[in-house]
């Protein structure tokens, strides 16, 4: 257990970017022939690489691992039909994530149509302290109608709205949110949104859970523009 607390603790380190050896030993306060030594397992197989400035930097081989990962989360597969709803209503990008400790975890994503749009990676590993979906994965207090907003919280000109994904016993499993440029959402992108994703978070735990029912109200069409 000591090798893999390591192991991981490089890979952590590797997450901020590339790095070269010695900022990986200050990260991990390894010594240095350890860090060299494990860090040129992970390279071997396929876990870490090197750049062309010689840096250490993850590895291909996560992509792979991580994408095996999605199906032993029952929410992504629940959530492909509801996020792809939330995008053609919305005309926005759309997002579902999970926590993963300190941070959350973007599983699934569906690109908007518009030439200016957010882009998240599923894969991408974002913080809990910014943005709307980080608040909902906190626990923190929502509006009465069950949204969070942000507006160039987690990155400049973004604006966004989340709800969350409970599960049958009432934990929250996922954040899903709209996200897009502010031009477009406004100042107030829950009180544009935030109905429709409060409508696609209970879609989700619908399907979750066969026996719940999603809320009866329809989300209208939201206004283009």
């Amino acid at each position: 257990m000591g090798t893999l607390d390591k192991v991981v603790g490089v890979l952590d380190a590797l997450e901020a970017g590339p790095a070269p050896l010695a900022a990986l030993v200050a990260a991990t306060g390894l010594p240095r022939a350890t860090l060299h030594r494990l860090a040129s397992a992970l390279c071997l197989h396929g876990l870490a690489g090197r750049d062309e400035q010689g840096r250490f930097v993850l590895g291909p081989r996560l992509v792979t691992l991580g994408h095996a990962a999605l199906p032993s989360l029952p929410v992504v597969d629940a959530a492909r039909p509801a996020l792809a709803r939330l995008r053609d209503l919305t005309g926005e990008s759309v997002q579902l994530y999970v926590r993963s400790g300190d941070a959350r975890v973007c599983v699934a994503a569906l690109e908007g149509p518009n030439e200016l749009r957010t882009i998240v990676a599923v894969g991408a590993v974002l913080p809990l302290d910014r943005g709307s979906a980080g608040r909902v994965l906190r626990g923190d207090s929502l509006e009465p109608s069950g949204y969070a907003a942000s507006v160039a919280e987690r990155a400049p000109g973004v604006a966004s709205a989340s709800a969350p994904v409970p599960s049958a016993e009432g934990e929250v499993v996922a954040a899903i949110s709209v996200s897009g440029p502010i031009e477009r959402l406004g100042t107030d992108p829950g009180g544009r949104f935030g109905p429709a994703v409060v409508r696609a978070a209970s879609e989700v735990a619908a399907a979750l859970s066969p026996t719940r029912r999603p809320a009866a109200a329809p989300v209208r069409s939201a206004p283009a523009g």
